[in-house]
Formats: C-alpha cells, structure tokens, sequence
C-alpha cells in the first residue's frame, strides 16, 4: 500500500465550533493534503510544537492561558521557522493586522473559510519555504565571503607602491615587483561605477583624515589588462613609533559575485520560483504605484484575478512535472496577452493575476479578459500531450471597487468565484452584492 505524506497543522482553538468549522475546511483528500490536530491552549500547543513535525499554525488569539496578541508573541517566539496563521472572528480585525506586522504569514476571516483557507495555507508553506531557502543561500554566500583572501596593497607617504600581497597581485595585474616605486593611481586605477569618472584616492583620505576610510561606493577596479571589478573595502593610514602618518594601507575584495548574488537573491525573493513571474511582494508595490499615479490623473486601473478551470485533474491525471510545465506556458500566454506596461503575477498553485496599469474605460478591461481566454482556449503541447485548459476572471477597476491594493484584490478573487459559479470560462466584473454572496457560500 502506498502511504501518502500528510502537511500536518496545528489548530489552537478554544472554541470548539470554530474548531469544527476549520477542521470542515480542510476535509480529507485523495491525496491527504492536511492533517489537522487540535488543542485547546496555548501551553498545549507549544507542547506539541517542541515535538516537531508542525507545517504550519491556525492560532486564535482568544484562549483560555493566553490573550490578544501576546498569544501570537509566545507562540513566533517558540516557532520562528513555523508559518502561523491568525484566526479572526473573536478579535479585532486590526489586532490580526498586527500579528501579521510582527511576522504571521497571513490572517483569516471565518467567514471566507470554505474557500479560502486551503489556499491560505499552501501559499503560507510555499512562501515560508521559499524563505527559508532564501536565509540558507545568504548565510552560504556571507561564510564564502569570509573565507576569501584579501588583496592588500600599501604605499609611502609620497602614494607609491611599497608593497602587493599574491591576491593584489592577481587583482590590479601587477607583479610585486613591477608595481614596487610606481605610483599608487598607475597599479591602482579604481572608478565610481555609476560615472565612470576617477574614484577619490583612498590613499589622500586616508592620510588626510588620519583615520580609517571606505573606499568609494560602488568602487570599480580596472585591472592592468582592462578587466573592471567590483571591490569593496578600505584604506587606513601607517604610522611610525612617532605617531607620524608614512604611509597607507588599502586593503580590498572582489564583491563582483556577492553583487551578482546579492541581485539574484533580490530577484528570488520578488518573483515566482517556477514561472519566474513576479510574486505577490511586486504585485502589491505594482498596484500602488498605479493607484498613485491613476489618482494623479484621474484615470483607472484594472486588476484581473485568475484561477484556471479543473487543473487539479490535470495535475492528478499527468503528474505535477507536466503540470508545472502547463503553468509555465500558460505564465507565457498570459504575458503576450498584455503590455509591457502591465503587470502578470503568480500567486501560488493555479492563481494569477494582471494588472492593467492604465485603462481608459471598464471594457479595456473586458477586452483583456476575452484575449486571455482566448489565447488559452489553444492547446498546450507538454511532451507530447495536447493540453487544454480555461480559466475564470474576476475583475476589479479603481477607483469604483476599491481605492487600495488589498480591496482591488479581494473584489477581483470574489468576482473570480462568480464567473466559476455562472459555468468557468468566462469573466465577470465585482459587484457590491458579490461580498454577500461568497460570504454566504462560506
């Protein structure tokens, strides 16, 4: 018999109607995707946490040994490594805001339960470990740093080459012995990367600031043949038994690498691992900015939330490796649907949504919508499989659905379960009664 792995979760819940509720979200699967295991005390949930084996917490802040958002600090403070996830109802919904401040993945209303919180918590697991990755490729990146030699190079009071150490060597081009006498601006040649121009002598500031100093910001090195890298580091004056400055030391590295890790890190943490479309992170600071500039000129947006049609059979039927290359083409087909000027990000799972940065009239949005159904209705070839798959929109304009990020989304994702409701495939605009209906199907 095959045995399938379970996410186990750990629900701390006094309540046990509430804890009901959720245990009645997260029915048992095929696949057994959550197993829920509830206790009723905050003591008793740290007792099952020291244990391990926890992939993610559903707290209320409201238990019988612990109140409000002390609750949340006791229990980030045992289990930073652990996604929690606030249970709202009982408390203010500005106290789960600030749960969520202090590091809690997300916060969930009771009343969006039934469809909301298994996505919750994939996207919670996905997003932590995508953290977690993170923190590790960092930390590997700061211990290689440390362990790589130091160029070091130092001079007379005149600014001429005293000494070079074997890396120096290696870095300015210069043999020891070549570069002993001549000045230090002819083996050292060093520009502003970001002009181009003659970087400050660190040698001069050194000596005249009688103190340590940094070299430029973003200091390039052009080394003798014309290779240019990126170092960083600092020079510091050499001083006799006297105290008189005769000299100067520069000591330096290559940060060209760290540079490159470092932007690729950046990039990691903003865009989506498999699609490489931008994450939720760039989704959110994207619509800001085009809310900004929108009431600026008094124009609209739109924001388009997409969910595709019956993709778990897909996945199920195929494996997740065909799956995950279906999403890739559909992330592609939804990008040539679009400008340059808007924005396709990938949620988590089978999720996305567009931003359409400016738009002159709700049917620029509608005519958006119909090519990305459009340009989907075409089967994808994955290895030698013709896969269709459709998808439903929800879509949200500002200013009339929303005048912030949170709201946009929200309106288009309840708009997206309308257009499923009224037979997948299809679009439909937010409504104000829509808020009703997703929370009575809750």
């Amino acid at each position: 018999m095959t045995h399938v792995a379970r996410t186990k979760i750990l629900l701390i819940e006094n309540d046990p109607t509430a804890a009901d509720s959720i245990r009645a979200a997260l029915p048992p699967t095929a696949d057994g995707l959550f197993d829920v295991e509830w206790v009723r005390q905050l003591s008793e949930g740290l007792d099952r946490l020291s244990k391990r084996g926890i992939a993610a917490v559903l707290l209320a802040l409201t238990l019988p040994d612990s109140q409000g958002i002390e609750s949340f600090d006791k229990l980030f403070a045992a289990v930073p490594d652990v996604p929690i996830l606030i249970l709202g109802g009982n408390v203010p919904e500005a106290l789960a805001k600030e749960a969520v401040s202090r590091g809690a993945q997300d916060y969930l209303l009771p009343d969006h339960l039934a469809y909301s919180l298994p996505r919750a918590l994939r996207n919670a697991i996905e997003r932590k470990s995508v953290e977690d990755a993170l923190y590790l490729e960092r930390e590997r990146a700061i211990v290689t740093l440390n362990s790589i030699g130091d160029a070091v190079l130092s001079t007379d009071i005149a600014g001429h080459i005293s000494y070079l150490n074997s890396v120096a060597e290696t870095m300015t081009g210069w043999r020891n012995e070549e570069a002993v006498g001549k000045p230090l601006a002819e083996v050292f040649r060093i520009i502003d990367g970001a002009t181009g121009n003659v970087a400050r002598d660190p040698m001069e500031m050194a000596i005249e600031q009688n103190r340590t100093v940094g070299l430029t910001a973003n200091c390039i090195l052009v080394r003798r043949d014309g290779f240019e890298a990126a170092i960083e580091d600092s020079a510091a004056p050499i001083r006799n038994r006297s105290g008189q400055v005769v000299g100067a030391v520069i000591v330096f590295h290559d940060v060209t690498g760290a540079r490159a890790r470092s932007l690729q890190m950046t990039h990691l943490a903003q865009h989506d691992t498999l699609t490489d479309l931008p994450n939720r992170i760039v989704l959110n600071e994207h619509i800001s900015h085009s809310i900004s500039l929108a009431h600026r000129h008094r124009a609209n947006i739109a924001v388009l939330f997409l969910d595709l049609d019956r993709f778990k059979n897909i996945n199920d039927s195929h494996g997740h490796a065909t799956g995950d290359k279906l999403l890739k083409s559909i992330s592609q087909r939804l990008l040539s649907s679009v400008r340059n000027s808007d924005t396709v990000c990938r949620l988590g799972g089978d999720e996305f949504v567009v931003l359409l940065s400016e738009i002159a009239h709700p049917n620029d949005a509608a005519s958006c919508a119909e090519k990305i159904l459009g340009s989907l209705k075409s089967p994808h070839l994955i290895e030698g499989n013709d896969l269709q798959v459709d998808c439903s929109i929800g879509i949200s304009i500002y200013p009339n659905d929303g005048v912030d990020t949170d709201t946009l989304i929200k309106n288009a994702d309840a708009a997206m379960y309308s257009a499923k409701e009224k037979g997948e495939n299809n679009f439909q605009f937010f409504e104000k009664t829509m808020k009703v209906a997703v929370a009575h199907r809750a």
